[in-house]
């Protein structure tokens, strides 16, 4: 009878999400520059925006896991998702890498709901990591009318656990509450502190153990459909 991992056993991720021009790529960027002593692999789900490598990664390397100066690992994904944790959790297991936790951007219209998915429906990916949060940027200058606009935004609040307004320097005080009342009814678990320019104590968005199935199963029943929201779990 196999026993089941125990949860400190299990690679830590977090979901780093929020809508284009929230700020998530300037957060990110922290984290992979900065000396917090912690080994962190990136994956960044990128189709076509501009990604964090620009600047910080070698262009040409064909290798797709780069190691960073810091000792944060950094990999793009361009294929599958389960692939790539797959694939990490192998080179982490044979020592071709080093990390104690993951985070995953998403890209800015994406539902993060498929990637939230991927923890719970992939036996191999549930016995090696652990959902640990969804972090949401919300941007204080533009959050209101893109949760007008954009069902993928209001899905970005509704799974958050933690939930970070940017730029709240660009709107006034009637402003800035007027959305921190939104995302509160929206998602009224989640946590929610301004950040600016990224400059948040990265400890309250790690080891948060906050992602609640019961919880999102209460705003998506659906979210164990086998195939919920059209995602290919199989990855074959």
């Amino acid at each position: 009878m196999n026993t089941a991992p125990s949860a400190d056993s299990l690679i830590p991720v977090t979901v780093l999400t929020g809508f284009l021009g929230a700020g998530k790529t300037t957060l990110l960027r922290r984290i992979l520059t900065e000396f917090h002593g912690q080994r962190i692999a990136v994956i960044e789900n990128e189709f076509g925006e501009e990604n964090i490598d620009n600047d910080l990664l070698v262009q040409d390397s064909d290798e797709q896991v780069v190691e960073l100066s810091n000792g944060c690992v950094c990999c793009t994904v361009r294929g599958d998702l389960i692939r790539t944790l797959g694939d990490l959790a192998a080179r982490r297991a044979a020592g071709g890498v080093r990390f104690d936790r993951v985070i995953i951007e998403t890209t800015g219209m994406a539902n993060p709901g498929p990637v939230c998915q991927t923890f719970f429906m992939d036996d191999d990916i549930a016995a090696t990591y652990r959902l640990d949060a969804v972090v949401t940027v919300v941007d204080a200058k533009h959050g209101m009318a893109t949760l007008d606009r954009q069902e993928e935004a209001q899905r970005q609040v509704g799974f958050a656990d933690r939930i970070l307004i940017s730029k709240k320097d660009l709107v006034n005080e009637a402003d800035y509450q007027a959305l921190r009342a939104r995302l509160v009814r929206i998602n009224p678990r989640a946590s929610i502190m301004p950040a600016h320019f990224g400059e948040t104590d990265l400890k309250t968005l790690l080891d948060v153990s906050g992602f609640d199935l019961d919880a999102i199963l209460d705003i998506d029943p659906e979210f164990l459909a086998e195939e919920a929201a059209g995602h290919d779990h199989h990855g074959h």
